[in-house]
């Protein structure tokens, strides 16, 4: 199978790099930095970091300017329907971003090209590069083009139902508290990684869940927190 020329990518996202090493870098899994002894400098997870800062800021101000009389608690529900894994990981599907990979052999065995968790990390941090390479303008133009067709899902409920944020909603009006999350467990290879999360709401543990990301198992943990409240009052 012929390896997809970048340029293609490059294309896609209508971008003109400087700096062509930090979108390899973007594209590097942790397995596949470990795997030939390259260094954590070498993967993607610190651009993946700044990426996530990044996008959060780029979508907080386009939904601050077009809804201006929505209050802070709706405008946060809506921006976490727009961050969250499912709606970066179909962005990244629709980029291909898994065909540019670069991954370990046992992640690329185990079907890391297609899994959610990784390819919309592998997203925030191709934004991560971009706006070290090209500035904040322009990543703020890569996000704008690629999430501008998302907007009227907003309207509409098709975007994924984003647990953390009902649940902050749930708790902020009704104990006036907000949750916090700790990872508590991590397993396995890299290419295969299990994350353990719990949910804290006033001292008290009322939510664990599991995934292969650390959002994936917050998520579920604040899912089950959910249903807990939710149980309680049906």
């Amino acid at each position: 199978m012929k390896k997809p020329d970048i340029q293609e990518l490059f294309t896609l996202l209508q971008i003109k790099p400087k700096v062509r090493k930090l979108y390899q870098q973007a594209l590097t899994h942790s397995s596949y930095a470990h795997e030939h002894h390259l260094g954590s400098e070498a993967h993607n997870e610190r651009l993946e970091f700044l990426g996530d800062a990044v996008l959060e800021l780029v979508i907080s101000e386009e939904l601050y300017r077009r809804y201006p009389r929505l209050p802070e608690g709706k405008l946060t529900r809506l921006r976490a329907g727009l961050v969250c894994e499912e709606t970066l990981y179909r962005l990244a599907e629709k980029l291909e971003l898994g065909s540019y990979l670069r991954l370990g052999k046992g992640e690329a065995a185990s079907g890391g090209r297609q899994r959610p968790s990784l390819l919309a990390d592998a997203f925030e941090a191709v934004l991560g590069a971009i706006y070290l390479d090209l500035g904040f303008s322009q990543v703020q133009s890569v996000v704008h083009q690629l999430f501008t067709p998302l907007y009227a899902d907003l309207n509409n409920g098709s975007l994924p139902l984003d647990y953390k944020t009902q649940l902050q909603e749930y708790t902020q009006s009704k104990l006036a508290v907000t949750p916090a999350y700790r990872i508590i467990a991590e397993t396995g290879p890299d290419h295969d990684k299990v994350f353990v999360a719990q949910v804290i709401i006033k001292d008290k543990i009322l939510g664990e869940g599991s995934g292969q990301s650390k959002k994936e198992a917050e998520q579920e943990a604040a899912r089950r927190a959910y249903s807990h409240f939710t149980k309680d009052k049906s």
